[in-house]
């Protein structure tokens, strides 16, 4: 249990940051950075949401971006590299991604170009492949449609998806 001089000097220090806003803004977005990486929109609305006022929610977020602990540049090219290079997503499902991250639209193009057609066309190529073949056990028709629904959620085009499926069911009758 705390003892009255503990409590006291609790409710001092509680006091010191109600008289610095700022202060405590620094704080609580240096806690969050230091959890995970986070763009400017994300941290300005994690300060808010935290009873910082915008004013002082935009000094902080200006301030970090100066010094570089914010870059949402590098940032939304980095979870777009991620996630198409370890998750297998699509540019549409990425630039998705990065808008709800609160990403500046020219940074969320910016960012999805990184992926060319041919890039995502071989990821999507290869997470088809891979479905078709841990679905050998199931009849074709379920099978092709198994492989078009995971890669439509993954964001590849209907088109990219039925043209996969189709080389996949062509490569399995040649070599049948």
């Amino acid at each position: 249990m705390a003892s009255s001089s503990q409590r006291k000097q609790a409710r001092a220090g509680s006091a010191s940051h109600d008289a610095d806003p700022g202060e405590r803004a620094r704080e609580i977005a240096l806690r969050l950075l230091s959890h995970s990486p986070r763009s400017t929109g994300q941290l300005r609305e994690a300060l808010i949401s935290r009873d910082v006022p915008d004013d002082v929610a935009d000094e902080v977020v200006a301030r970090y971006v100066e010094v570089g602990l914010l870059d949402d540049a590098a940032l939304a090219g980095a979870i777009a590299r991620t996630r198409h290079n370890e998750r297998g997503k699509a540019r549409r499902v990425i630039a998705q991604e990065l808008r709800r991250k609160g990403f500046d639209d020219s940074l969320v193009q910016e960012a999805v170009e990184q992926i060319s057609d041919d890039d995502e066309r071989a990821a999507a190529a290869a997470l088809a492949h891979k479905r078709w073949n841990q679905l050998s056990h199931v009849d074709n028709d379920a099978r092709a449609r198994r492989v078009v629904g995971m890669l439509g959620r993954r964001g590849y085009s209907p088109s990219l998806a039925f043209s996969l499926v189709k080389d996949l069911q062509r490569a399995d009758s040649e070599g049948a």
